[in-house]
């Protein structure tokens, strides 16, 4: 039996579930998730390892139509993505129909013509069998409006696991054969520094979604084993930085007393050691970059 290896990129307007469909193929939670548009930032890649494959999975930040300088990057980070991938999966959430978005996303995708491609229907336990033949449908005729073939056009359900499976056998099914290109034991190539930040941020947003979703960064300081435990009980120092655009959102931020604050290091720190595998101190503190989205300087430095 032949091994095969490569990448599959989602693509996709904000907020189709991209994230989620990701850390349901990889069996483990390698990207955060909001129902927040823009919550992938960068390229997040997971690996999934099976017998006969290798699939790296690069889930990708929503195409959309940029109103900031940090808007602009993401898309070309996108761009830059599908462009050195093996398949693209085009996805479109169940419950709403294409529009304006996905026909610009796919306008753009049917230029790499010699990258197979499939659409993924996601979020399909959100409505009817009649609704989802509809979409089907729908999907199929957007594809053909920019001359795209699809490979395939799969409904998925990642909360629920309907046809994760199959997907997974559909994107295999389109790498090329190769070796393994990653270590068994790894779910990706993220660094502790990225993936702690980024589940940081993921509480931040739970907390202050409604009034400054965009405006919050993150960036780790330090990840240092406390010198003073036991080696049998091992515990990790985290000094991290929210970072916002204007003083009066540090407030938002912070909380009354300080509550909102600690709620999202409560939170964040729950899944730090799921994800470290040993107790953490997390000492987050809240600056401000002033209007960070728009500055270059502000960009690079916050690692955009």
């Amino acid at each position: 039996m032949s091994y095969r290896s490569g990448f599959a990129c989602f693509v996709g307007r904000p907020n189709t579930g991209k994230s989620t469909l990701t850390n349901a193929l990889v069996g483990s939670k390698v990207a955060i998730t909001s129902d927040r548009p823009q919550t992938t930032r960068h390229a997040v890649r997971g690996i999934v390892n099976r017998d006969d494959a290798q699939l790296i999975l690069v889930d990708t930040p929503g195409v959309h139509k940029p109103r900031t300088l940090l808007g602009q990057r993401l898309n070309d980070v996108v761009r830059g993505t599908w462009a050195d991938v093996d398949v693209i999966a085009f996805c479109v959430p169940a419950d709403e129909k294409p529009g304006p978005g996905d026909r610009f996303i796919l306008q753009e995708v049917s230029q790499a013509t010699r990258i197979p491609k499939i659409a993924v229907v996601t979020k399909i336990d959100k409505i009817s069998p009649s609704a989802l033949m509809e979409q089907l449908v729908a999907v199929q005729e957007l594809g053909a409006q920019a001359g795209i073939q699809w490979q395939e056009v799969i409904p998925v359900s990642a909360v629920k696991g309907e046809q994760v499976e199959l997907l997974t056998d559909l994107l295999v099914a389109l790498l090329p054969e190769g070796p393994k290109l990653f270590p068994d034991e790894i779910a990706t190539d993220e660094t502790q520094f990225v993936m702690v930040a980024e589940l940081i941020r993921e509480a931040a947003l739970e907390g202050v979604r409604d009034e400054l979703p965009h405006s919050i960064a993150v960036v780790v300081e330090e990840i240092t084993p406390r010198e003073d435990r036991p080696v049998d009980r091992p515990m990790m120092d985290i000094t991290a930085f929210i970072y916002i655009e204007r003083d009066s959102q540090k407030a938002i931020v912070i909380g009354k007393g300080g509550q909102r604050l600690k709620d999202v290091g409560t939170a964040a720190r729950r899944e730090i050691e799921a994800l470290i595998g040993m107790p953490v101190h997390l000492d987050l503190r809240v600056k401000v970059a002033k209007d960070w989205q728009r500055d270059p300087k502000q960009l690079r430095k916050l690692g955009f």
